[in-house]
């Protein structure tokens, strides 16, 4: 876990359409990774991908959008692999019949960023229920994306362990873009407000004006990434073999030693912690 110190993690921003379906070549052996965008914006998969590629001959398309979006991309069968950061909805995913089992296989960290002048007074602080209910206290605005995303479902559950509903103040201090992270990011710096956002994509993020990371370091920012097969006894299209092979190879030395391996700047932006038992 991550105790009380944060996590410098760093990220390379590189695109990812939230509509784009990949071309698979004939005769190519290819699977199609559902994935979160974080670990996509990060250049995660440009670092370990190739590396996959390499050894098994298998080709990694990825579709990356928000966890929420992956996970329905995943149910419509549209995919043969899902490695997203909600672990309650992969749960789900897999008890309803859609994938296999869930296995955690890296974590990294959330973060509260917020303007210089920190109306809510939360900078410091390393209780993210504590700046929350501050953040409501005072009225303060609040960027949120509100898209049912790996990051939005976490900032959900944030907002009430802090006993506040932010629902009923939508669209007077707290705002919902229906946006990704980045596109967030951009109205709370244009308006002044506060932001959650995973940390990779923070370092990696190109228009952070005065703003910083004020709240760091709590327990219920811990960020966990699970990845799962998708069932073929329900989606009769999918690869299993090639797509349990990219699993075993996360889980495994070779996969959990790419992962640690990829850095920006010397510093580390996802920690493996390979669970092989499944859930």
């Amino acid at each position: 876990m991550l105790g009380k110190s944060s996590l410098k993690l760093g990220a390379i921003a590189i695109l990812a359409s939230t509509c784009w379906a990949p071309q698979i070549r004939a005769g190519e052996t290819a699977i199609i990774l559902q994935s979160t965008t974080s670990t996509a914006n990060s250049g995660l998969y440009d670092h370990i991908l190739p590396i996959f590629e390499e050894a098994s001959g298998i080709k990694v398309h990825v579709v990356a959008v928000g966890t929420g979006q992956a996970i329905k991309n995943a149910m419509n069968c549209d995919g043969d692999v899902l490695l997203v950061h909600a672990k309650q909805a992969e749960e789900k995913f897999v008890a309803d019949g859609f994938g296999i089992s869930r296995h955690d296989v890296m974590y990294n960290d959330f973060v509260v960023v917020g303007p210089p002048g920190d109306p809510a007074v939360i900078a410091g602080l390393d209780d993210a229920s504590t700046a929350f209910k501050k953040i409501a206290a005072s009225r303060s605005t609040f960027a949120s994306r509100g898209d049912n995303s790996g990051t939005h479902k976490k900032e959900m559950r944030l907002w009430q362990a802090a006993g506040v509903d932010p629902s009923r103040a939508s669209g007077a201090w707290y705002r919902e873009t229906g946006s990704g992270m980045g596109a967030t990011l951009n109205v709370a710096i244009g308006m002044g407000a506060y932001a959650m956002t995973d940390r990779g994509t923070w370092i990696s993020f190109k228009n952070k004006g005065a703003h910083k990371i004020l709240v760091a370091g709590d327990n219920d920012l811990f960020n966990q990434y699970g990845v799962i097969l998708v069932n073929p006894a329900r989606c009769a299209n999918v690869e299993a073999q090639a797509g349990q092979a990219f699993i075993d190879w996360l889980l495994s030395g070779a996969g959990q030693t790419a992962i640690a391996a990829h850095k920006l700047g010397g510093e580390q932006l996802f920690f493996p912690n390979a669970d092989n038992s499944g859930s």
